[in-house]
């Protein structure tokens, strides 16, 4: 989703600056670029780096998002003694992508576990996956495929997920959250047309903000505008097939059959967008270590008290454990 030169162009500095003055002080440490080559494609990933940290985080985004978006959270991770990357997916930051038409949501799935796989390969240390609204899933689905690959069915080095939500395209329940036209009863009437759409169909390339409801990914109406207009994140276009391939998908296992790391659940409580009710029905069944944590008075974007505090603090609290030989 390459930005127009017409449009302002946002940074790291315009999210930090909507979280709570106190955080605020706190979330001073900036991004550094760095790039990383896969398939065609030369990824973005923004790292707070600090080498002498026992643990490592790496944050994923959902649709709408970029690593400068979510840079308050990497910046309070970093403060909590991680050493910190937040990549951009292909569409999406400043990812190089020569045809951004053809990205499907598989894609994504392998470029986050390739990405582990990398990452492992160069330092041993535990990685935490934090996944952020639709980065949940995804960083549930890229563990997944790590360990079907892995001696013993582990993820390691990964030894743990946070997630925002876990929204599963696949359990009508979250059909609501998909469409800004109509919920649930416009994608049960869609989704048989979304299946065939003809090549050149799902080539197209359509404003983000056109087929969901971006205005809620915020409570705060500043935050909603900056998320819903940023040509980097959710002010960009997305290609009818990326929406139709992320519709039709499935968990990479079933959470009955997921073993490979202890998941946390850091819901916002008072999220307007993909409520906990969405998660919760996908969160129950997995068969893994599971925690649930609500961030109170927190939106889909989580940056209210005492939501960030209760975020900061789990953090904390996984950091601590991982970090112990």
């Amino acid at each position: 989703m390459s930005p127009q030169s017409s449009q302002k162009q946002y940074d790291h500095t315009d999210y930090t600056a909507c979280l709570p003055a106190p955080w605020r002080q706190r979330a001073t440490v900036s991004p550094v670029s760095t790039w990383w080559p896969w398939r065609d494609m030369t990824l973005h990933i923004a790292r707070a780096p600090n080498p002498d940290a026992p643990v490592r985080i790496l944050i994923l985004h959902g649709a709408g998002g970029h690593s400068g978006a979510l840079w308050p959270a990497a910046a309070l991770a970093a403060e909590v003694g991680c050493d910190v990357l937040a990549p951009d997916l292909p569409g999406y930051g400043q990812t190089r992508v020569p045809d951004p038409a053809a990205v499907r949501y598989p894609d994504w799935v392998d470029c986050v576990a390739d990405l582990l796989r990398a990452e492992s390969a160069s330092d041993p240390r535990p990685i935490v996956v934090v996944g952020a609204s639709m980065g949940g899933l995804l960083g549930y689905s890229a563990i997944a495929q790590l360990a079907t690959t892995h001696p013993g069915g582990t993820a390691a080095p990964v030894v743990h997920l946070v997630a925002t939500c876990l929204l599963n395209p696949a359990d009508p329940v979250t059909w609501p959250a998909l469409s800004r036209w109509g919920g649930a009863t416009s994608l049960r009437l869609l989704r048989p047309l979304l299946r065939h759409l003809g090549p050149h169909l799902r080539r197209l390339r359509v404003p983000l903000r056109w087929l969901v409801p971006m205005t809620r990914i915020a409570n705060d109406p500043h935050l909603s505008h900056l998320c819903s207009t940023d040509p980097r994140g959710g002010g960009g276009r997305v290609a009818l097939g990326f929406l139709s391939s992320f519709l039709f998908s499935q968990p990479e296992v079933a959470p009955e059959d997921f073993h490979a790391v202890p998941v946390t659940l850091i819901h916002p409580g008072d999220d307007h967008w993909t409520p906990a009710s969405m998660s919760l029905p996908f969160f129950e069944r997995i068969a893994a270590e599971k925690h649930y944590v609500i961030l109170e008075g927190a939106g889909h974007f989580p940056v209210e008290e005492p939501g960030i505090s209760q975020m900061h603090r789990t953090l904390l609290e996984i950091y601590r454990r991982h970090s112990t030989p």
